[in-house]
């Protein structure tokens, strides 16, 4: 499941890993969780050291894949609540952006996958490159898409929720911030892979995309 930020991706991939019984990866809290210990460090933007940190912490971290509680273990931390801060938000895409940084979390990604498709028979890999990267073969890709003002709205809510400040016009242009980030890296930018299903969610609710994903997940033989 791939696609921009605000988009819905980890909703619905917990969601239908649950209805799955699967097991469930938000490959964006890694990235997040190595720029937080990058933050931690105080390197004061200096790109060597940047990749210095966030590969040492490549080892100390845990993803729990569990879809009725996910969680993201740094040093086994539990930084779940903390890499969702709009100082993470801030600086995830420029340390993600960083080849090295992006290479060795691939490498624990695939590893995570081939663990789930063989203890638990299943997973739901969301993230920005998985379709054309991590997972190239996987048999069904999904590549979610929505307006940046309908994005926006949906991130100001989810900060909303969890008691941060969302002023829309800040929110709309940290949308637009990290597209242009994303979607310009040299490694792994951000983009539908070839044989993705695109599926816009402007106008669809939770439920609506749902109710889609396991249509498609049944009609490629994945569910009964």
């Amino acid at each position: 499941m791939d696609g921009p930020s605000g988009t819905g991706k980890s909703t619905v991939s917990r969601r239908l890993a649950l209805a799955g019984s699967a097991a469930y990866l938000d490959t964006g809290a890694m990235y997040r969780a190595l720029t937080l210990a990058v933050l931690r460090a105080d390197l004061e933007g200096s790109e060597p050291a940047t990749e210095s940190v966030a590969l040492a912490a490549v080892p100390d971290l845990r993803s729990v894949v569990d879809p009725g509680a996910p969680r993201i273990l740094l040093a086994d931390e539990d930084v779940e609540s903390e890499i969702r801060g709009p100082e993470v938000t801030a600086a995830v895409s420029a340390v993600s952006a960083v080849p090295a940084v992006r290479t060795a979390l691939v490498e624990r990604q695939r590893a995570i996958v081939s663990d789930a498709l063989a203890t638990e028979g299943g997973i739901v890999v969301e993230g920005r490159d998985i379709g054309s990267v991590v997972v190239p073969d996987a048999p069904l890709k999904v590549y979610l898409t929505a307006s940046e003002q309908v994005r926006a709205a949906r991130r100001g809510a989810q900060d909303r929720k969890a008691g941060r400040s969302a002023d829309i016009g800040t929110v709309l242009a940290d949308v637009r911030r990290r597209d242009r980030l994303d979607s310009t890296r040299k490694t792994s930018p951000l983009h539908a892979a070839a044989d993705a299903v695109v599926l816009d969610t402007d106008d669809l609710s939770v439920d609506a995309v749902l109710e889609e994903l396991l249509r498609l997940v049944r009609e490629r033989g994945l569910l009964t």
